[in-house]
């Protein structure tokens, strides 16, 4: 039986592609229920399936988690030969380190700089918090790739847990033409090329729901 993911909008919802995008590229059968999470009907079914009433969700029989991260080390545990981790203990810890300061911060970028898969690329005038933001995602990402990216693209070489972290960060610094270094975008379009990515970025744009605060932005 396949593990079941419970996902919000493909176009917004920054925090159901992570273990989307990780279950896809590291081919891990799952099956998607996504629920519209922007009207009564999709909120009233959500409180059903998630205990807090928010995506994502991962079902395995009769196991429930919820929370990207708890997701991904569910994920871990059940599927060892799959690398969803770095293998060297080093760059593992930092990883999850990294992984961490992603699910707990960024507030700023986050905000100004909201997810949307349909948005056409378009600069937007950044404010001083969240360029501060972005200044630190570079580093971040230098410094990975600098001590533990070497076997290939991504940042600790292969695709790995922190990559389905930082996926929808790739997406707001490229739809809002944000700058950054020659090897950040290179980072980005490993990223973006990815099959997976392809995939959610399909079906986003056959999605009938919009929600006007951010596809006014």
């Amino acid at each position: 039986m396949p593990l079941g993911l419970i996902i919000g909008n493909k176009a917004y919802s920054s925090w159901s592609m992570r273990p989307w995008i990780l279950l896809a590229t590291l081919h891990i059968p799952f099956e998607e229920t996504l629920v519209n999470i922007y009207d009564d009907k999709g909120k009233a079914k959500l409180r059903k399936l998630s205990p807090t009433g928010k995506v994502p969700v991962l079902t395995d029989g009769d196991v429930r988690v919820w929370e990207s991260l708890a997701i991904m080390e569910y994920v871990a545990e059940k599927f060892p030969a799959r690398d969803v981790w770095p293998k060297r203990k080093a760059a593992r810890a930092h990883a999850r380190a990294l992984a961490s300061e992603m699910h707990a911060g960024f507030r700023d970028l986050r905000i100004h700089c909201p997810t949307n898969f349909r948005r056409e690329p378009k600069a937007r005038e950044m404010t001083p918090e969240a360029m501060a933001d972005v200044a630190r995602l570079e580093a971040a990402w230098a410094e990975a790739r600098d001590a533990f990216g070497r076997g290939g693209p991504f940042l600790y070489g292969k695709f790995s847990a922190a990559d389905a972290m930082f996926a929808p960060v790739v997406n707001r610094l490229h739809i809002y033409d944000v700058p950054v270094s020659a090897r950040t975008r290179a980072y980005m379009d490993a990223v973006m090329a990815l099959p997976a990515w392809a995939a959610w970025h399909k079906d986003a744009a056959k999605e009938k729901w919009r929600v006007e605060k951010y596809d006014s932005m």
